[in-house]
């Protein structure tokens, strides 16, 4: 991704570079649209027809159908870009928790992310296929949803009140904040992501109180 996002940052700036060179309006118009939509198709493009973007070919990766292991559709990648994009990091809390590994904009377009070139790999970057708990053992399916789905629910309530006790009305209105308040922001935004992905993958496995597995 911050390979795929300094591409794009490097078109962007490009763009303006030249813009500013021509100083013509009609062309710096017609250059802004057309790297917009080169940005918006980057992904999708790329991934229906070639198995991954640059970021993912230059660190070994690609996007597979989960079903054949082939290249996953154009308008399954858009799909899948944007779920990404509307998600953000939260995307990808169920990593720990699926039986591929997959986040939720993979689970949503039935793909995975597997190792493109298995010569060039190293045993530590793979990440092996959990096994699933036996069935006779585990609370059904829509339980463990249900009773993740209100963890999470408690803990985002918990988050804005401990956020909106700890930031003044102007960072929180505005987004006028101080130093030190954008540093509380962030790291409560990360202490949430990192509970969520913990909650979700606990729950999924039978450990969360009211969903646990039978001994």
């Amino acid at each position: 991704m911050l390979l795929d996002w300094i591409i794009a940052l490097i078109a962007i700036f490009g763009a303006v570079l030249l813009a500013a060179t021509m100083s013509n309006d009609n062309f710096s118009r017609a250059l802004g649209v057309a790297v917009v939509i080169a940005l918006l198709l980057y992904e999708p493009v790329l991934v229906s027809y070639t198995g991954g973007t640059l970021g993912h070919y230059f660190t070994n990766l690609r996007v597979v159908d989960a079903r054949n292991d082939g290249n996953i559709s154009f308008p399954k990648a858009c799909a899948r870009v944007a779920i990404k994009g509307l998600l953000g990091l939260y995307s990808f809390v169920t990593l720990a928790a699926t039986r591929r590994n997959q986040a939720v904009h993979d689970l949503l377009t039935g793909s995975t992310v597997q190792i493109r070139d298995p010569a060039k790999a190293s045993p530590g970057q793979y990440v092996t296929e959990r096994a699933e708990p036996p069935a006779a053992n585990m609370p059904s399916g829509l339980r463990r949803v249900v009773v993740i789905f209100v963890y999470l629910l408690l803990m985002f309530v918990v988050d804005a009140v401990i956020t909106a006790g700890s930031l003044s009305p102007a960072c929180i209105d505005s987004n006028f904040c101080s130093a030190g308040e954008r540093i509380v922001s962030v790291a409560a935004g990360i202490m949430l992501l990192v509970l969520a992905a913990l909650t979700i993958a606990l729950g999924w496995q039978g450990r969360l109180f009211g969903a646990r597995k039978a001994p």
